[in-house]
C-alpha cells in the first residue's frame, strides 16, 4: 500500500493580483515543475499551523490566512499519495525568497496555464483560473 502524505499549499497573490508560483529544484522529488509553495502536515500540526511554518522555513515570510480550505485534492503518483489541501494567504512580513526552490515568480491567474505544474497542483491551478473575481468599490 502507498504512503498518503497530508500536504498544505499557499496561494500567495499580491496586490497587482499576481499568484506566486515555485519551480521545484532537480534535488525533489518530482523535480522542475512548478507548485504552490507549502509542505507536509507534521503529526499534530493543523493545516494552518503547518502552513505558516512551512512558508517561513521556505520562503522566509510570514502569512497571513485569508479563506478556508480553496481546493482539496488527492493525487496518486508512482510511488505515493498526496492529498494536497491550497489555502489563500497574503505576505504580512518579508519578501518570498527561494531556498529550497530553483526559482519564484509572480503571474496573474490567466497565465498560469502556461508553467508545467506538478500535477498534484493542477487541480487548483485550474480552480484558480476559472474562479470569477468580484471586485469591490
Amino acid at each position: 500500500m502507498k504512503k498518503v502524505v497530508k500536504v498544505v499549499a499557499a496561494i500567495i497573490e499580491n496586490e497587482q493580483n499576481e499568484i506566486l508560483c515555485a519551480l521545484r529544484s532537480p534535488k525533489m522529488s518530482i523535480p522542475n515543475m512548478w507548485e504552490f509553495p507549502g509542505g507536509k502536515v507534521e503529526n499534530g500540526e493543523d493545516i494552518c499551523s503547518a502552513l505558516q511554518r512551512e512558508i517561513e522555513e521556505e520562503l522566509e515570510c510570514s502569512i497571513e490566512i485569508n479563506s478556508e480550505i480553496f481546493n482539496d485534492h488527492t493525487h496518486e503518483y508512482e510511488t505515493f499519495i498526496v492529498n494536497l489541501i491550497s489555502i489563500k494567504c497574503s505576505i504580512i512580513s518579508g519578501t518570498p525568497t527561494a531556498h529550497e526552490h530553483s526559482k519564484l515568480i509572480w503571474l496573474k491567474r490567466e497565465n498560469l496555464s502556461s508553467l508545467i505544474w506538478a500535477p498534484a497542483d493542477l487541480a487548483a491551478v485550474d480552480q484558480l483560473i476559472h474562479e470569477k473575481i468580484v471586485f469591490s468599490k
